[in-house]
């Protein structure tokens, strides 16, 4: 439900009130920090425009916002939705191809089933290829009656600016700075070792172990908790050609949602980082992401030099973006840090 996103208030108020005046756009670009939060409201949205007993309604008899209890709500919930298609990067490789985007627009396409409004959803919209972006601009420019395609991604920078010009963008909050739990527990033990070791090295390759441990932790985790979401889980009986694809949609999801997480993890090392820097210049007190780690990062602070902080924040910026290419992971990382000073 819309009430569901207190902190996207204005997003919902844009949704609800072109719902309002029955002028919602026909394909929309949802923008924002995390794939979890825009698939759920790409599926509120489609559970809205379809539900069968929708909690509100204007004077037309237009919804406002879904029951989350009707069987196509449910449905919808449980991805076997006939009239809504989900379409998410496949392979490792994360790349959306032409031959899948055709599929998606044949679909979209036909006359819904048994509902009012065909859904096309495409998650980490921007995976398209070049040619499956180009192959989906008409689709964009004609869109057929009665059908709603939503895009979402987490770089639209990415993306072609013909796709984007076709869309009606919603860039969703950020709830401010947040630092996941599990991250700022293993910042506390990653920060004491870097603070008692004496830089060198051997120091270094020891920091990396702890990275890469960490690391392989958080993929076994995600390997679990998208497992058990699969629908491969809940239905044994299904045909060889859709198993196949959904094995195939799980190692993408598997790899996308574990490329976030070692971003959001490096993340916080870099702000870390950054505090480390504030110390050395012996500024910004109260400016420290992570205060309680102050005593490490002084600690670290003394042993390097202001130019040797800032280098390292450059360094954390080069090994993201080397991350985000083909490059191997673990050449990347141990170069990566190998060049930092602590």
């Amino acid at each position: 439900m819309f009430t569901d996103f207190p902190e996207q208030a204005r997003v919902v108020q844009v949704l609800q009130r072109s719902l309002e005046r029955d002028r919602l756009g026909h394909a929309y670009l949802f923008a924002g920090n995390g794939l979890e939060e825009l698939e759920a409201m790409a599926r509120t949205l489609a559970k809205t425009v379809n539900c069968l007993s929708p909690l509100r309604r204007t004077a037309s008899g237009a919804a406002l916002d879904c029951c989350d209890h009707c069987q196509s709500c449910r449905r919808i919930d449980q991805y076997n939705h006939p009239d809504v298609t989900w379409l998410r990067p496949e392979s490792k490789s994360r790349v959306i191809t032409t031959d899948v985007i055709r599929e998606l627009m044949q679909t979209v396409n036909l006359k819904p089933t048994v509902a009012a409004f065909k859904v096309g959803v495409i998650v980490a919209a921007d995976r398209l290829n070049v040619q499956a972006a180009n192959a989906f601009l008409k689709t964009l420019e004609e869109p057929p009656p009665r059908s709603l395609l939503i895009l979402l991604t987490t770089e639209p920078q990415r993306m072609l600016e013909t796709i984007l010009s076709r869309c009606l963008r919603l860039s969703f909050a950020d709830a401010g700075m947040k630092f996941d739990a599990s991250h700022t527990a293993w910042l506390g033990s990653f920060s004491s070792m870097a603070a008692a070791g004496a830089g060198g090295l051997m120091a270094r390759y020891r920091l990396l172990g702890v990275i890469m441990k960490k690391l392989a932790e958080q993929r076994e985790e995600i390997q679990k908790t998208l497992d058990a979401r699969s629908p491969l889980e809940r239905y044994e009986d299904l045909e060889a050609n859709m198993r196949e694809k959904l094995e195939k949609e799980l190692d993408a999801a598997i790899e996308a949602e574990y490329r976030r997480q070692r971003t959001d993890l490096l993340g916080v090392l870099h702000w870390w980082l950054r505090d480390v820097w504030l110390q050395n210049l012996a500024t910004g007190a109260d400016m420290l992401s992570f205060p309680n780690l102050a005593a490490a990062g002084q600690a670290v602070a003394r042993r390097i030099s202001p130019a040797e902080a800032r280098t390292n924040l450059e360094e954390m910026d080069r090994l993201q973006r080397h991350l985000h290419t083909n490059v191997q992971e673990a050449l990347a990382l141990e170069v990566g840090m190998l060049k930092l000073r602590f």
